[in-house]
């Protein structure tokens, strides 16, 4: 077995840590299970406190730099104040709710470049330092599926994914962040709109979807609210409503830009309202990166239509809650 050392500052010949993950990969709100292996170094070590950290590679803002090293974004406490004797084995077993609002890191089986992780925080002789994260897969819950399958029906093609430092007004977010899609139009909307920005925030209940249309051109923007909620998922014709969305955030954008007198693109942004969580985002780096190199996107990653008519979705519905 290779252990993960938990870095210098611990000093040489310290106690090295391995995280290991029982269940991959995980839905938002579902739990990852695992361990912590603990070997002791050339000497006993007492250690102040142990936590488990999940970490993501967060964009300061839109068009803004990768946060450095990461943004944990929940926190796990799993002891200290003990002894770790030199060459002492030792292993702690845990239980991590994953917050609703987690990006998705695959979608339709494509990578979607952003990189989570489960990393060990270990403070020990009035020093704190982490080891090197775990790999977190993230997949969609079914009412995303839904979403992201009814986008793919119609035409949109999959661009990019981004995490944004930010908190989009008027929502439920809760984390310090934000998951974005970019879309390439389907055809049929070519003549009205350059791209469509896709964010999903899920929760408990429900999920709250924003759409944007252009929101690197200029014009003004409009919010509209629509409630999706979990137990909906098979009330619903998805591609006639997520059709229906894109028609009126087109229509939104044209008047708000016909109002104001502009001529360059509009920023529209229409909503589905019920919860928190989250969609894809950029490699992370620095603390976080490591081993963790996430694979470039491309142009384009393709069409969602793979997600089909959803009906092989599982939901984990035992890890919710």
């Amino acid at each position: 077995m290779v252990f993960k050392r938990v870095l210098g500052s611990l000093g040489v010949g310290g106690p090295v840590v391995e995280t290991v993950l029982d269940r991959e990969p995980v839905r938002p709100g579902g739990v990852v299970r695992g361990h912590v292996r603990l070997r002791g170094g050339g000497g006993a070590c007492d250690l102040e406190h142990l936590a488990l950290e999940l970490v993501a590679g967060v964009e300061a803002g839109y068009g803004g730099e990768e946060h450095e090293g990461g943004v944990v974004f929940d926190r796990l406490r799993l002891g200290g104040g003990f002894r770790l004797d030199a060459r002492e084995h030792r292993e702690i077993p845990f239980t991590i709710h994953i917050p609703w609002e987690t990006p998705l890191t695959e979608v339709s089986g494509q990578p979607l470049g952003v990189v989570l992780g489960v990393r060990v925080e270990l403070a020990a002789a009035g020093a704190t330092d982490h080891g090197d994260p775990e790999p977190l897969i993230v997949r969609p819950l079914p009412v995303q599926e839904a979403v992201l399958g009814a986008l793919g029906r119609l035409g949109f093609g999959l661009v990019a994914a981004d995490l944004r430092l930010a908190h989009i007004a008027g929502t439920g977010q809760r984390l310090p962040f934000h998951q974005e899609i970019e879309l390439t139009p389907a055809p049929q909307y070519l003549h009205a709109v350059n791209e469509i920005a896709l964010t999903l925030l899920t929760g408990a209940d429900g999920m709250e979807v924003v759409l944007e249309a252009d929101k690197r051109g200029r014009g003004a923007g409009a919010l509209g609210r629509h409630t999706v909620r979990h137990e909906d998922l098979e009330r619903r014709d998805w591609t006639g409503e997520v059709d229906s969305w894109i028609r009126a955030l087109i229509e939104s954008r044209a008047r708000h830009t016909a109002r104001d007198g502009r001529t360059g693109a509009g920023g529209a942004i229409a909503g589905v309202t019920g919860g928190t969580g989250v969609t894809a985002g950029t490699a992370v780096g620095g603390a976080v990166g490591g081993d963790m190199v996430a694979a470039g996107l491309g142009d384009a990653l393709g069409n969602l239509a793979g997600l089909g008519d959803l009906g092989g979705s599982g939901s984990e519905e035992e890890d919710r809650g």
